[in-house]
C-alpha cells in the first residue's frame, strides 16, 4: 500500500465509550477525541502502578495540548507529523516520570511504583493516517468486512508468543496477560512504535484498552463491527456490554472512527434496530 498523502479529505465520523468493567471501582483508562484535527487518543492507567488513572490522564491531556498546539491551522508533511507525533508522545512520558517521581519522594518510596501508563493514538490527516503504539493497548481496522490488527502488543505474553513458547490458545488462558514490556511513564525515554496508512472509505478504526480484547475475541469484534457500523455509538456501547457479559475484568474503553468522502448518514440497518438503536 502506498504511504503517498492524498489531498482528498475524507469524512470522518467518530464514537467512544469508557466503562469501569465489572470488577474495578476506579476506571483507570483516559480517551480524547479532536474532531476538528481528526485526533484519536486511548490511554490505559497501567495495573500494579501507583496512580495509573493520574497517568492515563496525562498521558492524554500532554498529547491533545501538544498536538493542538504543533498541528492547528498549520500544513505539514507526512514526515513532519511523524515527528511531532513521537515528540509530543515522548513529552509525555516524561510528564508522567517526573510526576512519579514527585510522588514516590513524597512517600519514600521507590521506583518500582513509579506511574506508567500504555497509548494507542491515530492521527488522520486527509486520507493518511499516522498511528502511534505504546504497550498493550490495540488499534484495528476493518475494510471490506475483515477485521485487521494493525499494533503489535509491547507484552511479556506476545513476547513469548513471538519466539513460539506459548502458542495464541495457550496465551489467551495464561495469567500473564498483563506484564507489559514498554510503556509511557516507566523510564525517562520511551521507544514509540509508529507506523503510517492509507484511509480509504468506509474503513472503520477501533482503538481500545485490553479490557475489551481480552474480554472479547477478534471474532466477536468483527460481528458487532460489521453489524452495527452504520450506528458507531450503539456499536461502541455494544462492544463494552460484551466485555461486561464476558467477566468485565478490567477496565473497558473504545474508540471507533469510521471515514467517508462525505457526511453519513445516520440509518440504522436491521442489527441496529434489533439491538435498540
Amino acid at each position: 500500500m502506498s504511504n503517498k498523502p492524498s489531498n482528498t479529505p475524507l469524512f470522518l465520523e467518530i464514537a467512544a465509550k469508557t466503562d469501569p468493567g465489572l470488577l474495578r471501582s476506579l476506571n483507570e483508562d483516559s480517551i480524547a477525541t479532536v474532531s476538528d484535527l481528526g485526533l484519536l487518543v486511548l490511554s490505559d492507567g497501567m495495573g500494579g502502578y501507583q496512580s495509573g488513572d493520574v497517568a492515563s490522564k496525562l498521558t492524554t491531556q500532554v498529547i491533545v495540548e501538544g498536538l493542538t498546539q504543533g498541528l492547528q491551522g498549520k500544513t505539514h508533511h507526512s514526515s513532519d507529523v511523524a515527528a511531532l507525533v513521537i515528540d509530543v508522545v515522548k513529552r509525555a512520558n516524561r510528564a508522567i516520570f517526573m510526576e512519579g517521581e514527585r510522588r514516590a519522594q513524597r512517600i519514600h518510596s521507590s521506583q518500582e511504583q513509579m506511574m506508567g501508563s500504555t497509548l494507542a493514538l491515530l492521527l488522520f490527516k486527509n486520507n493518511h493516517v499516522t498511528l502511534a503504539h505504546v504497550g498493550d493497548s490495540r488499534i484495528y481496522r476493518l475494510r471490506d468486512g475483515q477485521l485487521e490488527l494493525l499494533t503489535h502488543d509491547h507484552s511479556l505474553l506476545q513476547e513469548q508468543i513471538d519466539q513460539g513458547i506459548l502458542s495464541t490458545e495457550a496465551a489467551a488462558k495464561s495469567h500473564n496477560r498483563h506484564l507489559v514490556t514498554r510503556g509511557l511513564g516507566l523510564a525517562s525515554e520511551v521507544e514509540v512504535s509508529l507506523s503510517e496508512c492509507e484511509a480509504q472509505p468506509g474503513d472503520l478504526f477501533l482503538l481500545c484498552s485490553d479490557g475489551l480484547n481480552d474480554m472479547v475475541d477478534n471474532a466477536d469484534i468483527q460481528l458487532v463491527l460489521n453489524s452495527l457500523q452504520s450506528n458507531l455509538p450503539l456499536a461502541a456501547s455494544q462492544l463494552v456490554m460484551i466485555a461486561n457479559d464476558n467477566g468485565g475484568e478490567d477496565n473497558i474503553s473504545v474508540i471507533l472512527a469510521r471515514t467517508g468522502k462525505q457526511p453519513i448518514a445516520k440509518k440504522p440497518g436491521f442489527f441496529a434496530r434489533l439491538f435498540g438503536g
